[in-house]
């Protein structure tokens, strides 16, 4: 099992501090969310709450994540980093291909991109993104990624994105892609690519489930679960045999809070960096 710190919700400035010491505590990486504006009042219903409303409050901070990815790369350089999850589809692909292909090069290749389509419909109308058929633009926006990763000149005729003959430079390593979501569309769209993201609210047992329905699709296919990422939170996994039953079902990658393991908030970066330290002791992230 791989260790993937969750940033969400912390202060921007706390997040260097917790990156150095998650590289030294031996954690394999960081999970980086994604939002560009919060809106004050909204219609769209959150989809991970029972009741449907935001689990953060006012004026918490989202940085960007490409920006932050290549900053705090320089200072953790074994850390890998996920984003949990862009919203590719709120975005110009041209810039999105830009600005994640430049964290992946200045990580050295350390970055996974964890996409998903969206479900705040105002916050895609401030982006001057269509909102309908984004599962659909987002599958070609992946497509066209990739286009513009590979070496040479690149054409794309695409539906919604058609790209004369052109080069982005420079080109990044290789950049892994994991979905998320948990409809059929989104599952369908992790098993053709890299691995599959959970979200916050995920327990053990929907983990395993989840799991199971990924191996099947990827039956479907031919493919094998071999190096594909299943990477998810766990929230009543404690121990380390709770990780270890996870592991066995065939998760890789927990995102974990360990401050709150131990009735911590995580408002000190000292509450932060002792739960890390402590949660490191009691899991055993090696082994």
């Amino acid at each position: 099992m791989k260790y993937y710190i969750s940033t969400v919700f912390l202060r921007a400035g706390d997040v260097m501090e917790m990156a150095t010491a998650a590289d030294e505590l031996g954690y394999h990486g960081l999970a980086v969310a994604d939002h560009v504006v919060n809106l004050e009042q909204i219609s769209s219903r959150y989809p991970y709450t029972d009741d449907g409303r935001r689990r953060w409050q006012p004026f918490t901070e989202w940085p960007d994540p490409w920006v932050m990815i290549g900053a705090l790369a320089q200072a953790a350089p074994r850390l890998r980093f996920a984003t949990t999850v862009y919203i590719a589809a709120m975005r110009n692909p041209y810039l999105a291909a830009k600005a994640i292909g430049t964290a992946a090069l200045l990580s050295g290749g350390r970055v996974e991109l964890g996409v998903g389509v969206g479900w705040c419909e105002e916050e895609f109308a401030i982006m001057g993104q269509r909102f309908d058929r984004r599962g659909a633009r987002t599958d070609e926006m992946l497509e066209l990624f990739r286009a513009l990763w590979r070496p040479g000149w690149t054409e794309f005729e695409g539906e919604f994105y058609r790209t004369p003959k052109l080069e982005m430079e420079p080109k990044p390593p290789p950049i892994p892609i994991l979905v998320g979501g948990e409809t059929q569309a989104a599952l369908r769209r992790a098993v053709s690519n890299d691995g599959w993201v959970g979200s916050f609210g995920t327990t053990s047992d929907h983990a395993i489930e989840i799991t199971r329905r990924l191996r099947e699709l990827r039956g479907e296919q031919g493919l094998s679960m071999d190096g594909f990422t299943v990477m998810t939170p766990l929230v009543d996994a404690h121990t380390h045999g709770d990780y270890q039953r996870a592991q066995a079902a065939g998760v890789t990658h927990a995102i974990v809070r360990p401050w709150q393991h131990y009735d911590r908030d995580g408002t000190t970066r000292a509450e932060i960096i002792d739960g890390m330290r402590r949660f490191r002791d009691d899991i055993d992230l090696g082994g």
